[in-house]
């Protein structure tokens, strides 16, 4: 235990404080899994073809119309020469060789089939043939609103405390996922969506350092390992659930936005971390917190509780990213993290192509999160850090290299290799967010931690990408992944163990 540890070993571990404060950022957590992959069925591709408009045709040349008009999603051809063989009284294929004939573009627009989706933004702007390169790019910028997001808030949580950047970076989400339902044209739409997502894994990473720091012991870990992950795996599996009710990309968005403002509340329930007060040297207000605390779980604290602790306070004392580049264990854990980061969100934006019905595909994606976020959490409580962490990263690598020896006729093999793939990654995520705030201290825990995901984000910036590598070799985005899988698991060798030793709150602590 550390010295904090040991001051307030009398409140104990599970109390109605720390119950509180466990459930309530928990729950925090669920609007990031709803908004995280809402990108899967926003930016859906209906199936489509060029509109045509109503042509006087013989009926010949209209029980041909499908062929001859709207076999291309890109291109159809010429109307006013259809019209004009029509009205010669000329039938297609006898007199017409339709091979000859001049093609146009889709002057008119195109028609989108509504069998799954009432409409996604790429029917609302049209971005299918020339404009189609818009489509992967929107979750490219969302995803890098959630990069530089991470980034920053992550220093401004050590500079300005975790409780404001929290509810901070939650209303910027919450805020930012509804008004986009008024965007005039795509271009607004995507900084709309970008500003989004700088409130998206910021709010995440603030709750779990906020957690990590308050709560102690065996909480600690279940928080940071299963609370926090399962509070997303739900928000994750209830948004295939609500994306099939409603079909329409507005209404999405709206369900997406509206359970943050049930949020609220927290701000009177959710104190600021001890931890970070303490290392500002603000030993009264710590005080008070810790007091409070005792009150609500019915145990009677000391006259003076941290009697000597400001020998152990630096007030003024600001430490910046800068500070990290000093240590190799930010570079492997950094390198861990990226790799891990672009594995599991390749397979989790894949979701739409596993399977005909991407309800479907997204919600068993999702709930293979639920196991591996238990397994992680046994592991965290049971083994030895780097040793978990390298053998479920070797086990997600392997099942992906598998993929490629499966049949195509196996199709639920595949599936299923896919899907142990995406329990290792996503084991190994959650082993390594609870790895990487136990290495680094008080000072800046919410720096490297924000840092981290800034830079594994930059995997989910390129994950979209990586996807429509399976266009020119099927198996490629597997390989891969699956490669980096390995990386992941040969730089997690290099780590230092942390298990069963205390959070170091200072940076000298760390280097001991």
């Amino acid at each position: 235990m550390n010295d904090y540890d040991k001051i307030t070993a009398f409140l104990g571990q599970w109390g109605r404080f720390q119950q509180i404060v466990f459930f309530l950022l928990c729950a925090s957590i669920v609007p990031n899994g709803f908004a995280a992959f809402s990108v899967v069925f926003l930016t859906d591709i209906p199936s489509h073809h060029c509109l045509v408009p109503e042509v006087n045709l013989t009926q010949d040349w209209r029980n041909t119309d499908p062929y001859l008009i709207r076999t291309q999603r890109c291109s159809r051809y010429r109307l006013d020469v259809v019209r004009n063989l029509s009205a010669q009284g000329l039938f297609p294929d006898r007199d017409v060789n339709l091979t000859d004939l001049e093609q146009e573009s889709c002057v008119n627009g195109w028609s989108y089939s509504r069998d799954i989706y009432q409409s996604t933004i790429v029917s609302e702007f049209d971005l299918v043939c020339s404009d189609q390169w818009k489509q992967p790019f929107t979750s490219t910028v969302y995803f890098l609103g959630i990069l530089i997001g991470s980034f920053i808030s992550g220093q401004l949580s050590d500079r300005f405390g975790r409780k404001p950047i929290f509810f901070a970076t939650m209303a910027v989400q919450t805020i930012f996922s509804f008004v986009p339902i008024f965007s005039p044209s795509w271009t607004v739409f995507s900084i709309l969506l970008f500003t989004s997502g700088l409130g998206q894994i910021s709010n995440y990473v603030a709750a779990f350092v906020l957690g990590t720091e308050i709560l102690t012991g065996n909480v600690r870990v279940m928080f940071s390992s299963l609370g926090v992950s399962l509070g997303f795996a739900v928000g994750y599996m209830t948004l295939p659930l609500l994306a099939y009710f409603l079909r329409d990309w507005k209404s999405l968005l709206l369900a997406i936005s509206l359970p943050g403002l049930l949020y609220l509340p927290l701000l009177w329930f959710i104190p600021e971390s001890p931890l970070w007060l303490l290392s500002q040297g603000r030993v009264k207000e710590t005080e008070t917190i810790v007091r409070k605390a005792a009150k609500m779980n019915k145990v009677e604290a000391p006259q003076v509780i941290f009697d000597d602790y400001s020998v152990h306070a630096h007030p003024r004392q600001h430490h910046n990213v800068f500070n990290l580049l000093r240590t190799k264990n930010i570079r492997n854990m950094t390198v861990i993290l990226f790799t891990l980061n672009t594995g599991y969100f390749v397979l989790s934006l894949n979701t739409s192509r596993l399977h005909a019905n991407p309800y479907l595909s997204c919600f068993i994606s999702a709930a293979v999160e639920v196991p591996a976020y238990i397994s992680s959490w046994l592991a965290l409580r049971y083994l030895p850090r780097r040793l978990s962490a390298i053998c479920v990263l070797l086990l997600g690598g392997v099942s992906l290299y598998f993929i490629q020896l499966v049949p195509e006729s196996k199709l639920y093999l595949s599936v299923g290799l896919e899907m142990l793939g995406k329990f290792g990654i996503s084991t190994g995520m959650a082993l390594m967010y609870v790895y990487t705030a136990e290495l680094y201290p008080t000072v800046l825990r919410s720096t490297v931690t924000g840092t981290c995901t800034t830079v594994s984000n930059l995997g989910s910036c390129i994950a979209p990408s990586l996807i429509h590598l399976s266009e020119n070799f099927k198996y490629l985005p597997y390989i891969t992944v699956g490669t980096l899988a390995v990386m992941s698991a040969f730089a997690a060798f290099f780590l230092p163990e942390t298990f069963g030793r205390p959070l170091p709150q200072t940076i000298q602590q760390m280097q001991r």
